[in-house]
This record gives structure tokens, sequence and C-alpha cells, in this order.
């Protein structure tokens, strides 16, 4: 979560008045009020609207919920000018591979507004941008530039420029050795024999992207009338959102919005502010609120969220990270019917509640392996083909026994066959930590027969580790569970097992999982530095034999 803070001055000869009745007209639109003076406002952002980062994000909301704006606001985008192109070099495919860029005019910037910008830039690197590793982006002054632009990457010793707030020329390598920001990011570029740039046509380096901009073409100003931005990183389709939201914001201000043209293997025009479509059924939407509304009432309540409704079509802003299914829509309904105007009704049934007795189960388990000093971890149920094939050495045309979702609006697109690849993510994400590392996770795994099919699964691994540890923990575990395993030599073994230090886990004859030490190969996919022995295995074959 994050706080923004804009004048109480500003917001009041905006929006209204901040009296009681607005105070909870606040609260109630899912910003809480954390504090306010005669100076200022402060209010509460959390993590599934990064659009309210900024004061010009939320007005435009907040004055939609307050039915004085309602509907999806337009933004006119301008054709690209002359040279109003960024081409990407082959150099960054396997770096930072995608950029979406604009160019704002006509803007009329003071100090207020530059902190605004500076304050949604560094929340949304954060937020969306996960402190800088999804995503980066970049605000330039568009006098101090030439256009076109080249996005590419050159070896750290061939990249030289004055960074953000120095005066002295560093080369990529000495500002991750000696620039603050340089060496609070440096673990973004670790181990990358070329670093990304934005250079314009007169050889000006503009950044070195998720880094440190320039102070002679990256320092904007109160002088500063047309700018030019950026957001680089790895999925094109989360930069776009990320872009559309600080355009927005300048547009806001009074900027005019331009096309720029981003040519790699094809040429692409950002940024794109067409609204997408989603089906809101009527049905659902009364049926999951327990209410009864009408088409007119439902068209009335969606668009003081900001969408349009038409025939049960919906119109969501081009802005709107977070609406990826319907339920989303329904619950932007539900804010602005309010809850306070839910009728709470007691079922009529009478009943003991009691708790599941696998529920009871897998508490004992994690107990049991909590007291051995691991961690528990939780992951999602949704995945992706890399990380559940590619990565663990797996086929993906050969494999058909998963369920894929349709229309996903994610690269998480595949429900998970195993906990093992998630448990090797959650590795490569904690390198640098303290070693050995112990964790484990219980949860469901997916599988598509007939139908769909659930299973209860537990992983629990080690790094550094090898047989002889795993296999202990194993033993301990069902020792202490009063059942008795056996470790047999294991046939039709997966692929990021070590062939020779792999045994498939039998419980009363019946093969219930794999334990042993993971390849080289799969750890190298992972980029993990010590090795790695896990195990896996069917929890409800436990719990029910």
């Amino acid at each position: 979560m994050a706080n923004i803070k804009f004048p109480r001055k500003i917001f009041e000869k905006e929006i209204g008045k901040l009296d009681s009745k607005m105070q909870e007209k606040i609260a109630m639109f899912g910003t809480p009020l954390e504090s306010f003076n005669d100076e200022e406002i402060e209010i509460e952002i959390f993590p599934n609207r990064p659009d309210f980062l900024s004061y010009q994000g939320f007005k435009r909301s907040f004055l939609a919920f307050l039915g004085k704006k309602t509907g999806l606001k337009e933004y006119k985008i301008n054709k690209p000018e002359k040279d109003y192109k960024v081409n990407i070099e082959s150099s960054v495919k396997n770096i930072r591979p995608y950029t979406a860029c604009a160019i704002i005019k006509n803007l009329n910037l003071d100090d207020e507004k530059i902190k605004e910008l500076i304050e949604i830039q560094e929340k949304l690197h954060l937020t969306i941008g996960r402190k800088r590793k999804k995503l980066a982006i970049g605000i330039y002054p568009l006098e101090k530039i030439k256009l076109p632009i080249t996005y590419k990457a050159l070896e750290p010793d061939k990249i030289k420029f004055i960074p953000l707030e120095t005066n002295k020329e560093m080369s990529g390598l000495e500002i991750l050795q000696k620039h603050p920001a340089g060496k609070e990011y440096s673990n973004l570029l670790a181990g990358k024999t070329q670093f990304p740039i934005f250079i314009d046509a007169n050889k000006n380096i503009l950044s070195m992207p998720p880094i440190i901009n320039s102070q002679l073409t990256g320092k904007i100003t109160s002088k500063t009338k047309e700018v030019f931005v950026e957001c680089s990183g790895f999925n094109f389709e989360i930069l776009n959102k990320c872009l559309n939201i600080i355009i927005t914001c300048l547009a806001d201000m009074g900027g005019k919005i331009y096309n720029m043209e981003i040519k790699s293997s094809k040429k692409i025009l950002t940024p794109n502010l067409t609204p997408s479509k989603m089906r809101l059924d009527l049905e659902n939407t009364n049926k999951l609120l327990g209410l009864n509304l009408n088409e007119k009432e439902i068209k009335k309540l969606i668009e003081k969220m900001g969408h349009n409704y038409n025939k049960g079509i919906v119109e969501i802003p081009a802005w709107r990270t977070d609406i990826l299914h319907e339920v989303d829509l329904i619950e932007d309904i539900a804010i602005t019917y309010g809850y306070e105007n839910f009728t709470i009704e007691v079922p009529k049934i009478a009943g003991m509640g009691e708790e599941k007795p696998i529920e009871i189960f897998k508490r004992k388990v994690s107990e049991i392996l909590t007291g051995l000093e691991f961690l528990e971890v939780s992951n999602y149920h949704l995945t992706n083909k890399t990380n559940q094939f590619i990565k663990m050495g797996i086929n993906e045309k050969q494999e058909k026994e998963f369920v894929e979702l349709k229309e996903s609006k994610t690269d998480y697109n595949i429900l998970r066959k195993d906990l093992t690849h998630y448990i090797l993510k959650n590795f490569s994400e904690n390198v640098d930590s303290e070693y050995p590392q112990k964790i484990f996770e219980i949860g469901k795994i997916f599988e598509e027969k007939d139908s769909i099919i659930e299973k209860e699964r537990i992983a629990i691994a080690i790094t550094s580790g090898n047989f002889t540890e795993i296999k202990q923990i194993l033993e301990y575990l069902f020792r202490m569970l009063d059942k008795k395993i056996e470790l047999k030599e294991a046939k039709e073994l997966p692929p990021h097992f070590i062939e020779g230090r792999t045994a498939s886990i039998t419980l009363n004859n019946k093969k219930i999982g794999f334990v042993g030490e993971i390849s080289p190969k799969i750890l190298k996919n992972w980029k993990l530095k010590m090795p790695v022995a896990l195990l896996e295995l069917n929890l409800e074959e436990v719990f029910y034999e």
C-alpha cells in the first residue's frame, strides 16, 4: 500500500469541501483518509489501484464516483510528428526487451506538478514495477533531445554519461558502484555483460534503465513544456498500462498526447488508450451482490466508476490494471451502490460448524516442518508455460493434461501442475539471501482429464542441500505422522531430478511422490547458485491411507 498527499486548497477548489460527508465518501471509495490538516490531505491507496497514485488520477475517478463526471473519460491522441520514433535494437532482447513511449506537449509545470510526477513515478516503480524489477519509467525534457531515439544495450565501459544529481561523468559500471541509485538497484543488472540505454540522434545518453537518468537530458524543470516518456521492462501489456497511467495524468495537467512509433521486428504505435471490453451479466451481478438491480441501474452504477456501459458490454479504461474478470466489475458496482446500503441477512440454517479433518492434518504437517525451522510459502494457483514447462525441462507439446485459461489478461495463463517449479522460483528470487534456505508449500495442483481434477500436494526443499538431508526430513515427517514409507528406485524419472540421486516414495505399495536432487541444467535455467534437494508428494494419499 502507498499513501499520496495533495494540497487541501486544490482539492476543495476542484472536487468539493472536505466536510464530514466528503470524508465518508472518500473512505467508501476505497481510499481511506489517513490524515488531513489545513494545508494538505493524505489518503491511502491499495495496490489494486495504481491509477490513484497521483492527484490527477484520483480526481478523475473520484469525480465520477461523486456523480459529477461519470462514464469513461476520453483523451485525444495526436499522430506522431516527424522522427517521433524509438528504434529497439536486438541487443536488449535478453536484458529488458520492451518499451512503450509517448510525447506530451503544451505542459505548464510548476513545483507542485513536478513533485506529483516524481512521486507517481517512484510509487509506480515500487508497486507495478516491483522496485523496478518488472519495469522502469523515464520522463525527459524533449527540448534537450534530438529525435529519433534508440533503445539498445552496450558493454558497461562503453556507457559514459553524467547521472542525475551529479556533475561527474561515470561509466555504466561506476554508476552501479558509486551512485546512490546505482548501488540500490545494481542487483537488477547483476551478471549482465551489457546494460540497456536510451540514446538520442546526437548520441547523447538519456538514461540507463532501470537505474538512472542523465543529468543533461533526463531532468525536467518548471521551464519544461514538452516531455518524452518511456516505460521499459519485460511485459509489453504491463508497460502500456503503466504508460497510460502517466500520460493521462500529464494530459489532466493540460498536456497534449502524441503517439510514437516503436520499431523492432514490427512497428507499433504507443500509447494506446483504446478501452478493453468485457461482458457483464445482469443475473450474475444480482446473484453475487444479493440485489435486484435492473439494467438502467447497472449502467448508472458502473459509469460512476469511470466505465461506459451499453447492453451488457462494459468499456474499461485503458489505465485500469485491476479489471481481470467480471467479478472485478461487480465489485465496482458494489462500491458505487454503497456497502453501507447492503442489508444484513442471517441464513435460515441451523447447524454446527467444524474444521475439516484434512485441514487439521495439514496443520499438523505444517507444525512439524516449522518445528524443523522450515519456512512455509504460499504461491499462486496460476502459472505460465515458461516456468511450468520450459524451465523444468519439459516439452510443452507432449503435455496434454494441463488447464489453460481463455482470454487471460496476464502471462499467468495456466493452472499449475506441480509445486516444484514454484519452489524453485522462490529460491531463484532469493539467491542473495542467507543459506541454507529451507521452505515448504502445501497447496493444490490441477490436471485436466475428463474434467478438472484438484489434488492436495506438499513440496519440501533445501538449498544448499543433498539427497541425504531431504531423505532425513521425509523420514522424520512420516515418523511423526505414525506412517511408514518406503523409498524405491525411481522409474519414469521426472526430468528435473538427477538420475541416481532420486527415489520414488511409496506408502502401502502405492507411489505417492518423488524425492531427490535437482538437475544442474534445471538449476541453471532458474539461475540458482546452490544445489537443491526437494521432494513433492500427494498429501491426500497420505491422509486417506
